[in-house]
């Protein structure tokens, strides 16, 4: 019976490690911020690689979700960011 528990024990280690998935901090990208359009809630930025969406250096527009994220942009700024795909839109998540 020991041997049984153990064995179970380990097996649910095993699939628990298995199908865990890595927590991954965000990784911000540097820009400066171009336009900011406040009625659409978008933004446009000049930024380096996107590595998340596997984009190059660009200038871009992007969907801004939260008032607060537009509260804190100026234009001629420049900025740390993190943008994802949210909804099939490029949405700016984070500002540092």
């Amino acid at each position: 019976m020991k041997s049984a528990r153990t064995l179970f024990a380990a097996l649910a280690l095993a699939v628990t490690a298995t199908f865990a998935l890595p927590i991954q901090a965000a990784e911000f990208t540097k820009g400066v911020v171009k336009k900011i359009d406040t009625k659409a809630k978008k933004v446009t930025i000049d930024h380096e690689d996107l590595k998340n969406l596997d984009m190059p250096a660009m200038t871009m527009v992007f969907r801004v979700g939260d008032d607060t994220l537009l509260a804190k942009l100026k234009e001629g700024a420049a900025i740390e960011f993190v943008a994802d795909r949210v909804n099939g839109k490029l949405t700016v998540t984070e500002i540092k």
